[in-house]
């Protein structure tokens, strides 16, 4: 048995901010995450510019998630991806997590980092739309490049439908959204931006049907839907942002279920703990009133978990880990840095 002092199921940014706490901790650490790559739900918008982590500048969301895998590191854990956990059984004190593939992990405590679950584009429901996935039919923007003098429309008024037309705006030569709601219910901030720069919303309007080109390999017009009247719109490329559906495949054993919200969400009883012993949430998979949806407030999330995970093996340990600026895991990385420093200067 390779026992760990925690295991983390989830590789996003509350994942990995836990990752490097907890090695900041001195406890033997895990990551577990089902895609083959780390970053979490960040990975779909890698260009996308973020302003609201403190003290960091603004940038990509691909820089910022390099950032984070590679502070994650900074203690070596154990990273085991593309492994998707099944069940979670606790036999004694130990906890065993069960995978698709067979293989057992072992683990003293357990952080669930999963965010949303496993979440996959809601498609557009019109026969035939599948075929244009691989050329102009979007259900996520992977780079803004191909954009670029476009003519793209938008389906959505959620804040990923707007926050990529904000986004677009930069690139394309022309962008349209559309709504099938009477009001968007996207950041105020944003949807303003979109109406300053003259972005024309089609509101209580949703796409009717898809018009191919010549070759019929591409979307030439969208037959737009709106209040009884159908509209032709001409198209370069097409943006489907009509949310996710979530893939909950994770369970619990029935003597360590824990509380849930939402027949989903983990309820905090307070520091993150759930109501079983030895399992802590952090990220958005974990519920408690004031939660802010923010980055931020993730890594509060992840220091709450990893500092009550500590407690829960060791009950004599610091309620918190030595900050950073006086930790002697960081004596000899702090003179490496410095000397890169100096050799630069």
């Amino acid at each position: 048995m390779d026992l760990f002092d925690v295991t983390i199921i989830g590789g996003g940014p509350a994942g990995l901010y836990s990752a490097f706490y907890s090695g900041l901790r001195n406890m033997k650490t895990k990551i577990i995450e089902v895609q083959p790559n780390l970053g979490g739900k960040v990975n779909t918008y890698p260009e996308k510019v973020l302003w609201d982590v403190g003290g960091l500048p603004p940038m990509q969301a691909q820089q910022f998630i390099e950032n984070l895998i590679n502070q994650a590191n900074t203690f070596l854990p154990t990273i085991c991806l593309h492994t998707k956990v099944e069940q979670i059984t606790k036999n004694g004190d130990i906890f065993e997590i069960s995978t698709k593939s067979g293989d057992v992990h072992y683990s003293k405590t357990i952080i669930v980092a999963v965010g949303g679950g496993i979440l996959n584009p809601i498609k557009l429901e019109i026969e035939g739309a599948e075929k244009y996935e691989m050329t102009n039919l979007h259900y996520t923007i992977l780079g803004l490049e191909r954009f670029r003098n476009k003519k793209v429309l938008v389906s959505g008024g959620g804040n990923g439908a707007i926050d990529w037309a904000v986004e677009l705006l930069s690139v394309a030569a022309e962008v349209i959204v559309i709504y099938r709601k009477e009001q968007l219910t996207a950041h105020e901030s944003q949807v303003e931006m979109l109406k300053e720069h003259g972005v024309q919303i089609l509101l209580q309007a949703e796409i009717d049907s898809l018009i191919a080109n010549d070759k019929k390999t591409a979307i030439e017009q969208v037959i737009i839907s709106r209040n009884g009247e159908t509209y032709s719109i001409q198209v370069d490329e097409v943006i489907i942002c009509h949310g996710y559906n979530r893939e909950v495949s994770l369970t619990f054993a029935n003597d360590i279920e824990p509380q849930r919200k939402d027949n989903y969400y983990l309820v905090s009883q307070g520091q993150c703990k759930t109501s079983v012993p030895g399992i802590f949430g952090a990220g958005d998979i974990i519920s408690y009133d004031d939660k802010v949806g923010l980055l931020v407030g993730t890594f509060q999330d992840a220091v709450l978990a990893v500092n009550n995970a500590k407690l829960y093996i060791d009950p004599e340990a610091d309620q918190y880990a030595m900050v950073s600026s006086h930790n002697e895991k960081f004596k000899e990385k702090n003179r490496e840095l410095l000397k890169e420093v100096i050799c630069k200067a």
